[in-house]
């Protein structure tokens, strides 16, 4: 199997991003997978080299990516060691980010080229990944199946339940911080990020993106999900009632954690993989 890890490619603002594909070596033209993380999170979260090569073990290329500005760099691909990119992160900039990658995909310039059917190009997303990976696939007629993991059913992350008066403080100060649970790390979120989505809700609207997808659409969700409760995964399948939905008993990253040493997947994302799988083929 080829992995090629960190290839980089150029975003919005001349950023790059770090990006990952995965074929089997045999070079004949398959379905390509393209993976969006989530919000807080990076393309190798919980070894997800591992799954990446359960798709490709499966005859179709894997590609995952570090959004341009998820606080990561092209030299600390795990770490989130860039606060003030994070801080200027928000929801228009990561559908851009998305843009790009496909377009990579499809460039005749692609020294992978051979090895990708452009005809077949199929979304997954995780969590806030999976919101965006919703509206790319609305927008973009290269993409031609879809699927969500715990994906987000408004995009108010992280802010959608914050009370009033933390609303006005984050606009008075330009800034509110969120606590990595993992690192610790005080994260800081500008103001930006919720004129962004002020300023672009149709675009942003992913109950509208839903109902105008026609395309074969694959939702997964975990039941214990905390994070993003399982009703998000309800909402998106009233939106889109042509849509299969498949729920497993577990939390919001399907038994996972970071890092992840074991060389085998928790039970969880096993199933999802493997419905996942079985979906694209």
């Amino acid at each position: 199997m080829n992995s090629i890890k960190n290839i980089l490619i150029t975003a919005g603002g001349n950023r790059q991003m770090a990006l990952d594909i995965f074929f089997e070596k045999k070079m004949e033209q398959k379905p390509v997978v393209i993976y969006a993380h989530g919000f807080n999170g990076f393309k190798d979260w919980g070894n997800f080299d591992l799954i990446a090569e359960k798709f490709a073990g499966r005859g179709l290329v894997f590609i995952k990516f570090n959004f341009s500005h998820n606080g990561t760099t092209p030299r600390q691909p795990e770490e989130f060691a860039d606060l003030e990119a994070f801080g200027n992160n928000n929801y228009s900039m990561e559908l851009n980010d998305l843009k790009e990658v496909i377009d990579w995909v499809v460039d005749k310039e692609n020294p992978y080229r051979q090895a990708i059917d452009n005809s077949a190009i199929y979304l997954t997303g995780h969590s806030m990944g999976g919101g965006i990976a919703i509206l790319q696939a609305a927008r973009d007629r290269r993409i031609k199946k879809l699927i969500t993991w715990a994906a987000i059913s408004q995009c108010k992350t992280p802010w959608g339940s914050w009370p009033p008066e933390q609303m006005e403080e984050w606009k008075q100060s330009g800034v509110q911080y969120y606590t990595n649970s993992r690192t610790k790390q005080q994260l800081p979120l500008y103001y930006q990020l919720y004129e962004d989505y002020c300023n672009n809700q149709q675009k942003l609207d992913i109950k509208s993106a839903m109902q105008s997808l026609q395309i074969p659409v694959l939702i997964c969700h975990g039941t214990a999900d905390t994070a993003v409760p399982v009703e998000n995964a309800i909402l998106l399948k009233t939106w889109q009632p042509a849509a299969q939905i498949f729920t497993v008993e577990t939390d919001h990253v399907f038994g996972r954690k970071h890092p992840w040493t074991d060389n085998v997947l928790p039970s969880a994302m096993e199933a999802i993989v493997h419905a996942s799988i079985q979906f694209l083929l």
